[in-house]
């Protein structure tokens, strides 16, 4: 039972490591930093009641060097080391999808949903054209309705997340509404 990372994801993981010390004999340096140089190298000082800690604001797509020293003043214990790589990261929207398109309506989607956005924007507007309408989502939702559309019209929908960052990411698809109803 040494230390290891576990729930890896693009900017953070929960390392483990086996009880060493308790509360009173002493405490972990923990050193943690992309590659083996001391460039962005972190370390902090964590207590000896603990055998788990969650280090996050990582950058996705990075192996970590990290080490755990157990400063103990009572035995010595070696340090333990273990490389960890994050996941690439994750980017919404991915894919945008239109379904369920009527006259006067439809609907789009997409994924993935992120924790890390935090609201989504569905601008539409008729093709050709400039006239753009905006519909704001919340950042936990993944579809919405769009109405009050002219029939067997094409719109382009682009859909942008807000990332809690301030980042943005916009991807756009075409949908088109079907012919009205022909009423004599």
């Amino acid at each position: 039972s040494r230390l290891h990372a576990t729930d890896v994801t693009s900017s953070s993981f929960r390392l483990l490591w086996p009880k060493l010390l308790s509360q009173d004999t002493g405490y972990y340096s923990l050193e943690y930093g992309p590659g083996a140089g001391p460039a962005g190298k972190r370390t902090q000082q964590v207590s000896g009641a603990l055998t788990s800690l969650v280090l996050s604001d990582l950058t996705p797509e990075t192996t970590y060097e990290v080490v755990l020293i157990p400063e103990s003043n009572v035995h010595y214990f070696p340090p333990q080391s273990t490389r960890v790589t994050t996941l690439p990261e994750e980017i919404s929207p991915a894919q945008v999808l239109i379904s369920g398109s009527g006259p006067r309506s439809f609907h789009v989607s997409w994924a993935p949903v992120l924790d890390s956005v935090a609201s989504y924007q569905v601008l539409y507007g008729p093709l050709p054209g400039n006239s753009v309408q905006l519909l704001q989502v919340d950042g936990r939702h993944n579809s919405t309705l769009v109405e009050q559309l002219a029939p067997n019209t094409t719109y382009l929908v682009t859909v942008t997340a807000i990332y809690r960052s301030g980042k943005e990411r916009s991807l756009s698809a075409k949908a088109c509404t079907q012919e009205g109803e022909h009423r004599e």
